[in-house]
């Protein structure tokens, strides 16, 4: 597929995009200094970001809408003004968490589909003397793996974390050309009946894994309304719960996770009607693709959270279980690869009906965990060290929450987004997830 044409899958994001559930993902990034900085640090600061992003090719497109049959395509802006995508903002309200409460109004905040699908904002007035960079990105720009790596750029240069560049394969190998023919023919061939049967799969799975009414607690009406919360959990407690019952540490994670929805369900008086949720697990498939950054190249699993279930290492057991289970079959089967089989359908089809399709979205599933890789290695902006990532994930429509993972140096951030009336307990749902991970370790020898 040429560069500069959107996927069907990236065409699917933009086609679900609403004030009610817009499809820009991001990251909020707490940075410490020596000195508090006020707001003409944050200007001065915007105004190193923006000069960062003028230097990033892929933030300088915007879309080139396409004929009802044909793909969009990404072209550069010819009065591309990066300074126009970064702004400042210094914190002065009275709030516990003043940062939460400002970014949660950024973010709720859709993009402008004439401009570059991309915004950044330097927040200055925190405790202690430290600032924070907001970044968003549409979702039909680029996924995790792209959204961390268009955000490095605009951070201080590692020169020891930039890899060699991929070593092309040349198209003129030697060969019989005949030979050379009819063998990309077969594999073609091969190739489609593949994704045939595949894609065959899957939608038979989907249909499987549909569940009827009454819909999950966590399910809502529209709303244009977003609330984040922040929080941070040490790296030691996970590597110690792995150690002593297995698993990986999203297993780990995900169990935590799963815990937290418990708690926080009983305390929405939905504990006495508890069944297991949903969540959708997005695996990243541009390693096998051998995609480039940039677009979506996307798969998922379908886990089971048990929080129907009190014991915490029997709700590690469980997700470990399930997730093995999926591993086993690989991200190309199954109803969570159904991004998958998004992407094998013509943009067309995404134009017509996947607004209305994306409405069903919790018969599949009750909520999103995505964990966004980032570097070991120490990160900064403008010489200040970074110390806490939380990234952010959409919300499809009608789902209440949805968690993203980061683990940078010795910390797991989680970040939260809640929509409609989980909003207003976005709090509760924090500290859930820090008793929840308390409580798993206290099970440590």
């Amino acid at each position: 597929m040429p560069a500069d044409r959107l996927s069907a899958l990236d065409t699917a994001f933009l086609c679900i995009d609403r004030p009610t559930a817009p499809m820009h993902m991001g990251a909020v990034g707490v940075f410490s200094a020596s000195r508090p900085h006020d707001h003409r640090d944050a200007e001065r600061l915007a105004a190193l970001v923006a000069e960062r992003a003028e230097r990033s090719p892929r933030l300088r497109l915007r879309l080139r809408e396409g004929r009802p049959w044909l793909p969009d395509r990404w072209e550069p802006d010819p009065r591309f003004d990066a300074a126009a995508h970064v702004g400042s903002h210094h914190v002065t309200e009275d709030d516990a968490d003043p940062l939460a409460a400002h970014a949660s109004r950024w973010f709720e905040t859709p993009l402008d589909p004439r401009a570059p699908l991309w915004n950044a904002e330097v927040v200055t007035g925190l405790p202690r003397g430290r600032f924070a960079l907001l970044l968003k990105f549409h979702h039909a720009l680029c996924d995790g793996a792209g959204a961390a790596e268009l955000a490095l750029g605009l951070l201080d240069e590692i020169p020891s974390a930039r890899s060699a560049p991929a070593t092309a394969v040349s198209a003129d190998t030697p060969g019989d050309e005949d030979t050379d023919v009819l063998s990309a023919l077969w594999r073609d061939a091969r190739r489609t009946v593949g994704e045939t049967v595949e894609s065959l799969g899957i939608a038979t799975a989907m249909l499987r894994a549909a569940r009827p009414f009454p819909l999950s607690p966590t399910a809502i009406a529209r709303s244009t309304h977003r609330r984040l919360g922040f929080v941070r959990l040490d790296t030691s407690d996970v590597r110690r719960v792995r150690k002593a019952y297995g698993g990986t540490p999203n297993d780990v994670m995900l169990a935590v996770l799963a815990g937290a929805l418990r708690e926080w369900l009983r305390g929405r008086n939905d504990g006495n009607r508890l069944r297991p949720l949903r969540a959708l697990v997005p695996v990243s498939t541009r390693r096998r693709r051998g995609d480039l950054a940039g677009g979506n190249a996307l798969s998922g699993y379908l886990c089971d959270l048990p929080v129907d279930v009190d014991d915490p290492l029997d709700r590690l057991r469980a997700v470990t279980a399930s997730m093995n289970r999926h591993k086993r079959a690989g991200p190309w089967r199954g109803a969570g690869a159904f991004p998958v089989l998004a992407e094998r359908l013509p943009s067309v089809v995404h134009r017509l009906a996947t607004r209305t399709v994306s409405h069903a979205a919790p018969v599949l599933f009750d909520t999103v965990i995505t964990t966004v890789p980032l570097p070991g290695l120490p990160l900064s902006l403008d010489g200040a060290p970074l110390r806490e990532t939380y990234p952010v994930v959409p919300l499809a429509p009608h789902q209440a929450v949805g968690f993203a993972v980061s683990t940078y140096r010795d910390g797991v951030h989680v970040g939260l987004n809640t929509g409609g009336d989980a909003v207003h307990q976005v709090g509760a749902l924090a500290d859930a997830v820090t008793k929840s991970m308390a409580t798993l370790a206290q099970h440590c020898p």
